[in-house]
């Protein structure tokens, strides 16, 4: 599998190609944490975002489908105790409906074939009142060659969509989803924060 085979150099490439980006998209989504918050993280990769809410939350389960993101993980959080890590396919969570008070699903709503089902899988597993919130990179033709999406692909990736801002917008605007915040954390190549709380 192309994630299991990418692991040990991902967080290298993340770092080089778009550090600032990287390492501000989990410190804006702690923003949306509390000290009391159960928060589900699907799609966790190398946890780069878990690191950051685990300086938050209560609690954090974080997922993944790919056993070789789990592992580093599972290296980089060791020091939280508030953290554990389950392998998971993010269209079928394993946790019952309600349990928790945020849910947070990284760069991965471009990568799936049918996204509304993840989607639906977050909401149904957060409670009313709670967040679900959704980090993608975006492409605003700073990098006019595409050289990180055009590199990953080549390596196996396989990019089911991509998004500038209006798009992404739109994307949620389209699966029925009207009162979403928007956030964009900036750099080589942006990623914009969906925010949505479940009513």
């Amino acid at each position: 599998m192309f994630w299991n085979k990418i692991s040990p150099v991902y967080d290298l490439f993340e770092n080089v190609y778009n550090r600032k980006v990287y390492k501000g998209t989990g410190i804006k989504v702690a923003e949306f944490i509390s000290n009391t918050d159960s928060v589900l993280e699907c799609a966790c990769g190398t946890g780069a975002i878990t690191e950051e809410i685990a300086k938050k939350a209560q609690k954090v389960l974080a997922t993944d489908f790919a056993e070789g993101m789990l592992k580093r993980a599972s290296k980089k959080c060791r020091k939280y105790s508030n953290v554990s890590f389950r392998q998971e396919d993010i269209t079928d969570i394993k946790s019952g409906d309600n349990s928790f008070d945020k849910a947070v699903a990284g760069n991965v709503i471009h990568l799936l074939p049918e996204p509304e089902k993840a989607l639906n899988e977050l909401l149904r597993v957060v409670r009313t009142g709670g967040k679900v919130i959704i980090p993608t990179y975006i492409n605003m033709a700073r990098d006019s060659s595409g050289f990180a999406v055009k590199f990953i692909e080549k390596l196996g990736a396989d990019f089911k969509r991509q998004f500038d801002l209006d798009s992404y917008k739109e994307f949620f605007e389209k699966k029925g989803f009207k009162d979403v915040e928007y956030y964009v954390v900036d750099g080589r190549m942006p990623c914009a924060i969906a925010v949505i709380t479940k009513k």
